[in-house]
């Protein structure tokens, strides 16, 4: 099929994707750029593929052919790619493992992104979103992530019932703060724990903070008030899986 109308009917089901509840209603969203789409077709999540007309993209799923005009449409990128895909939205598994990873109000999707590439390259078997935190499914997040959301089990929860319930199962929750707390080098960890990342502006909140065991900062130089969220994740995460 060939659509060459801007107009057309399934154009604009493409155009409401960019809205949060309209993703949420229809539990799906849309991706651009090959790379993306291969991560998503070998977890089959493609629910349809767009391809620009002429094309070529050999992967079974169902395949709809559009005029560079509507790619221009459509794509959120300055340089628009002639790949995309509507996917449907991850289901999230009752298996939560024992390393966990819990972001607490996280705001940038570009952040939040590279803080799910930081969790799968560090082995982290669950990411918690709580109820405050940038939506997964935001595009500029999902380009971030560089097609690791689909590799990864990732839910959603209110974050201080959910944290209750880890410690009553012997989870370990570490609370990053940067006054009153350890060196993240000088800690020994073993399988069973739950890392919250804060806000990037304010850090973790103080009802999350009040049910941490232990809290922890990453030493650094005087000079530098700050890393930015994602760094500092990745380095914390980098210690607890050595």
């Amino acid at each position: 099929m060939l659509i060459t109308s801007v107009s057309n009917e399934r154009v604009k089901k493409w155009l409401k994707l960019r809205n949060r509840k309209h993703r949420e209603k229809t539990k799906l969203y849309m991706i651009e750029g090959l790379h993306l789409v291969l991560e998503a077709y070998k977890k089959g999540y493609i629910e349809e593929l767009i391809l620009e007309q002429n094309e070529v993209l050999p992967i079974d799923v169902p395949t709809v052919y559009v005029t560079n005009e509507i790619i221009n449409k459509i794509s959120l990128l300055e340089t628009s790619q002639n790949v995309m895909a509507v996917c449907r939205m991850k289901e999230e598994s009752i298996n939560i493992g024992t390393k966990l990873l819990i972001l607490d109000s996280v705001q940038d999707p570009g952040n939040l992104g590279m803080i799910i590439r930081s969790a799968v390259a560090f082995n982290i078997d669950t990411i918690v979103l709580g109820n405050n935190t940038v939506d997964i499914y935001n595009p500029k997040a999902l380009r971030a992530t560089q097609g690791m959301l689909f590799h990864t089990n990732i839910i959603h929860r209110d974050l201080i019932n959910f944290i209750v319930e880890l410690k009553i199962k012997g989870i370990r929750i570490y609370g990053t703060k940067v006054t009153h707390g350890m060196n993240v080098k000088e800690l020994n960890i073993n399988d069973n724990y739950a890392l919250i990342i804060g806000n990037e502006g304010s850090g973790v909140s103080e009802e999350v903070l009040e049910l941490c065991d232990d809290y922890l900062y990453v030493n650094m130089n005087p000079l530098c008030e700050s890393l930015n969220v994602s760094v500092a994740t990745s380095i914390i995460l980098y210690q607890f899986s050595k």
